[in-house]
């Protein structure tokens, strides 16, 4: 059992935390859940002892152990698992001991222990966690100072998982991995035998991983029942209700108000007078809940579409240094209105496919054709670190909009969720999740036909991240998405091309295909009995399968053009019409010029039925390929 009682704890006079209560019972898998800046970190230092609060208590069981990810990664030249391994210092001095211990009876309890802490299993199961988390046999063995500080992360993630404390505290750990390690993460979380309190804004690992929310909302605790899904609803639902009921107690408010202003001054009235002003006295007014607005994102529409396909690889290779490919045999073309998803792990060169799509690397073999106005937009989170930190985001939008007027740049500040005190604050001083609104404003900020989006949640809450995947849906533009966060992917992305083995193919399954895959090989499968399960060689019939669905993609290209150009051309038409309508609507035309009126007339009729057979042809062309798309 965790008990928060009464905390309250405050930051340069300002309350983070006011009253808080929550109680969590033993074995609960909870989700801490809030916007940005509302306390959640704070509350998980309080709780591991980091900070001590200005009022109120916390309490654990008796004898329960805390584990929380320290934010300095392991380094060092300690292997990966010998680091993972030494976190349980119980079991590394028994080991020390028993080696050291000449007494018969010191050396029986030595041995007696290891046994009752399972100590001899521990090799295995520190192995099979720093493999789920992305380190494979050989990788484990390597010294923590190879890894750079995001992997070490992972590392120290997995020696609190080792431990297996009785609190288990996980302060945002999908920052640190990639959609692989976070699925992982959650089939792991799902069977923990003791007790979960996790700060996340992955709407879907909180659906899956947890069974309750608590919610920090104005230095307040609140405990649901239910993933995170459940906990909007059921919030949702709750400021219904206070909504009415504060309606409800204004109106008895403003009727006791009444009579008190009427009767007051009268000596028959006095004593009821005097009963409805101690009434109104009691009453404690109902606060109204209201959401904090969140500013949408926007990304402008190209300002020319383009013909598809707007960039073509043909057995193209890329790396960093001749002889070297990172990526080869890449055989690719994205279209206009393509949404890509890239799924691999970290390492396998997602990023490097990104930067040869948005120019910052050149193919070292094959060819790569580009459409010759495109425009590409790339955002990555180390860019973040990449903002001036002595300039504001006013001084940004002056170098995009050198010759606007003031006004004009504040405006489009303001459109970006800069008002304009955050307008003039220096980079610096600005929160992950504005720093990350910022950039990508700049990003988009010149209408890019596509739009590469690497990691773009990591600073963004719940409701941020909805708001992009609304703006991701309104782009007319091509997005390629590189994200842990499998929401934004399966909203907003409807192609999944794969990372692995030196190339990128596309993937021709869904989401959950590829999680169960991927656990089947983390999880301590064999690629070869992970094969035998499906039945057959399913390494060689999955490889055929993509490149014969890559192939036959490729055949659809004129289908899907033909079905886009009848489309244009029935817009065009419409709005031909409609202004045909609207000078034929004028009843003067016919006596002032009725030879142009019957002109008109003919001319509509012309376009009607032109406007009827592109109708017909959109209708074709669209079940031809609906029915095509249905065999691919």
């Amino acid at each position: 059992m965790l008990h928060i009682n009464e905390l309250t704890y405050r930051i340069e006079g300002k309350p983070i935390l006011e009253g808080a209560s929550v109680a969590i019972p033993t074995g609960h898998k909870v989700g801490l859940v809030g916007r940005n800046g509302a306390g959640k970190s704070t509350l998980v230092r309080l709780i591991v002892g980091e900070i001590a609060p200005d009022d109120g208590s916390i309490s654990t069981a008796k004898g329960a152990r805390l584990g929380y990810v320290a934010q300095e990664a392991p380094g060092g030249d300690d292997s990966l698992i010998d680091w993972v391994l030494a976190a349980d210092t119980e079991r590394a001095a028994l080991l020390a001991d028993a080696e050291t211990a000449t007494d018969a009876a010191r050396i029986a309890a030595i041995h007696e222990r290891l046994v009752d802490i399972d100590a001899h299993s521990a090799p295995a199961r520190a192995a099979q966690i720093l493999s789920g988390l992305g380190f494979d046999e050989e990788a484990q063995r390597r010294p923590c100072r190879e890894y750079s500080g995001g992997w070490r992360m992972r590392v120290a993630l997995a020696a609190v998982l080792f431990l297996e404390p009785e609190v288990l505290l996980l302060d945002e750990p999908t920052n640190y991995l990639d959609l692989e390690g976070t699925l992982w993460l959650e089939s792991y979380l799902k069977s923990y035998p003791h007790t979960v309190i996790m700060v996340s804004h992955d709407r879907d690992l909180l659906n899956r991983a947890v069974g309750s929310i608590v919610h920090l909302d104005r230095g307040k605790l609140t405990l649901y029942s239910g993933g995170y899904d459940t906990f909007e609803e059921t919030r949702r639902e709750k400021q219904r209700l206070d909504l009415k009921l504060m309606k409800k107690q204004e109106e008895v408010r403003a009727h006791l108000e009444a009579f008190i202003t009427r009767f007051k001054a009268k000596a028959s009235k006095a004593v009821q007078a005097q009963s409805r002003i101690k009434a109104l006295a009691r009453m404690q007014p109902i606060a109204a809940e209201v959401d904090e607005r969140v500013v949408p994102f926007r990304f402008p529409a190209p300002q020319k579409l383009l013909a598809s396909p707007i960039l073509q690889l043909e057995r193209a290779s890329v790396g960093y240094a001749p002889g070297s490919p990172v990526l080869s045999r890449l055989d690719l073309r994205i279209d206009q209105d393509d949404r890509i998803a890239l799924l691999g792990a970290n390492g396998n060169g997602k990023s490097t496919f990104a930067k040869l799509i948005a120019g910052r690397l050149a193919t070292l073999d094959g060819t790569m054709r580009r459409s010759q106005k495109l425009e590409v937009g790339y955002f990555a989170q180390h860019q973040l670190d990449d903002l001036a930190a002595g300039l504001t985001p006013f001084d940004q939008i002056t170098r995009l909009m050198p010759t606007a007027t003031e006004a004009e740049r504040r405006s489009r500040l303001g459109t970006w969720g800069f008002g304009a005190a955050k307008a003039d604050t220096k980079a610096d001083n600005l929160s992950g999740g504005e720093k990350a609104r910022l950039l990508m404003a700049m990003t988009a900020f010149h209408a890019p036909h596509i739009l590469i989006l690497d990691e773009p949640t990591n600073h963004l809450d719940v409701d941020s991240r909805e708001a992009l995947v609304h703006a991701l849906n309104e782009y007319e533009g091509a997005v390629i998405l590189i994200s842990h966060d499998r929401h934004l992917i399966d909203a907003s992305a409807d192609r999944l091309w794969i990372v692995r083995s030196g190339t990128v193919r596309p993937y021709d399954g869904d989401m959950e295909s590829y999680r169960t895959e991927l656990l089947a090989e983390r999880g301590g499968k064999t690629r070869a009995r992970a094969a035998d399960d499906r039945g057959g060689d399913a390494k060689t019939s999955r490889a055929d399968q993509r490149r014969d669905a890559a192939e036959r993609r490729v055949q659809l290209a004129p289908l899907r053009k033909t079905v886009q150009t009848t489309e244009k051309r029935m817009e065009v038409l419409a709005a031909e019409i409609t202004k045909l309508d609207a000078a034929l609507a004028d009843p003067d035309l016919y006596t002032r010029d009725p030879a142009k009126a019957q002109r008109l007339v003919v001319e509509r009729g012309q376009k009607a039925k032109a406007l009827a057979e592109a109708e017909e042809a959109w209708l074709a062309a669209t079940e031809a390929f609906e029915a095509a798309e249905a065999v691919v």
